[in-house]
């Protein structure tokens, strides 16, 4: 069973997820985030904010000091910000950030962002 979204589906998901102004421009849907579950993340932050080109999502997953299977992953330009759908694997934290791809990066002031991932197993 997949996750419920919290914003709705196609071009309306995006422009609700753009209005929720959530704080560095950024807004993952659904949350909380489930192993084998696809999210959706929405930036509008700095880069974008600042005319980049292109933003791509920074990826790793684990503990947050210490990311595993680093991947960028290049975004989507929308009407609503920059948008990137993908399958979360069998781990414990979904970790990122955004670049540009020439040296400009978005790190939410060092902190990356960093959310659970639950195995969708109830106790």
């Amino acid at each position: 069973m997949s996750n419920p979204t919290n914003f709705g589906s196609g071009e309306y998901k995006l422009k609700a997820m753009h209005n929720a102004s959530y704080p560095g421009g950024v807004v993952v849907d659904p949350t909380p985030i489930t192993s084998g579950e696809e999210i959706t993340v929405l930036y509008d932050g700095l880069l974008s904010t600042s005319g980049a080109a292109q933003v791509y999502l920074h990826v790793g997953y684990g503990d947050a000091r210490d990311w595993r299977n680093v991947q960028a992953y290049r975004m989507s330009k929308t009407g609503w910000g920059w948008v990137k759908t993908l399958e979360m694997p069998d781990e414990t934290r979904f970790n990122f950030c955004f670049h540009d791809g020439h040296g400009s990066w978005d790190n939410n002031n060092g902190f990356n962002w960093s959310f659970q991932i639950h195995n969708g197993r109830t106790h």
